[in-house]
């Protein structure tokens, strides 16, 4: 009866063995704390970031140092609106007589989307904080916007012609940015925070019209 028992035990012990395995690659479903793993790249990202521009984005992680990220989205317009009054004046016709005057009124915004692609290089600022992550980049951007103009014409030669008129311009325009950030992903759960502050040129519409933007945000990383 013994010698059966120990040779149950040798059995028992003999199938634990080949069926745990050790694996020498950690799985991406055990990381979460800091998220990024150097055994583990490429990585994926998305998530939303909230500033000028607000956008749904996406980052991929090709290696610890290099990353692409697409954003698409909508510029804050309501931080445009000096810029958009501005600009009513290269909509004037050139058949204007010294008697003619058109009067800007208002303006709208009726539709305003961008997108954008760039290039990152990271890496680690863990002596700061753990899971923090240093970035710099550059890429380039495409915006469109739809704007309404109100305005008040009127003419002065005696004709007594007065009326309120409006047009509709689409402002069409691209450029490089440039950039620098920080993402931290020392969560319990996949997810990765971070701030971003960008430099906008313009080189189509308004070459040398230039502007800061930024954001915080939130990815999903798997």
């Amino acid at each position: 009866m013994t010698q059966f028992a120990q040779a149950q035990s040798r059995n028992s012990g003999s199938r634990y063995s080949m069926g745990h395995k050790a694996s020498s690659r950690p799985s991406k479903a055990s990381i979460s704390c800091p998220i990024f793993n150097e055994k583990l790249y490429p990585y994926q990202g998305i998530g939303f970031k909230l500033g000028d521009p607000f956008a749904l984005t996406y980052k991929f992680y090709a290696s610890k140092s290099i990353a692409f990220a697409i954003d698409a989205g909508k510029t804050a317009s309501g931080l445009y609106n000096e810029y958009y009054r501005n600009a009513f004046t290269n909509y004037m016709p050139d058949s204007l007589t010294n008697t003619e005057n058109i009067q800007y009124l208002s303006h709208k915004v009726t539709s305003n989307v961008f997108l954008e692609g760039k290039f990152l290089y990271q890496w680690e600022a863990s002596k700061i904080s753990k899971g923090l992550h240093l970035y710099a980049g550059a890429g380039w951007q495409w915006r469109s916007a739809n704007i309404k103009y109100d305005y008040l014409y009127s003419d002065t030669s005696g004709s007594g012609v007065s009326y309120i008129g409006s047009l509709t311009e689409n402002r069409f325009t691209y450029g490089p940015v440039v950039l620098l950030g920080f993402e931290y992903a020392n969560f319990s759960i996949p997810v990765s925070a971070f701030i971003v502050i960008e430099w906008f040129s313009d080189v189509a519409l308004d070459p040398g019209y230039s502007r800061f933007q930024g954001g915080v945000g939130l990815r999903y990383v798997f």
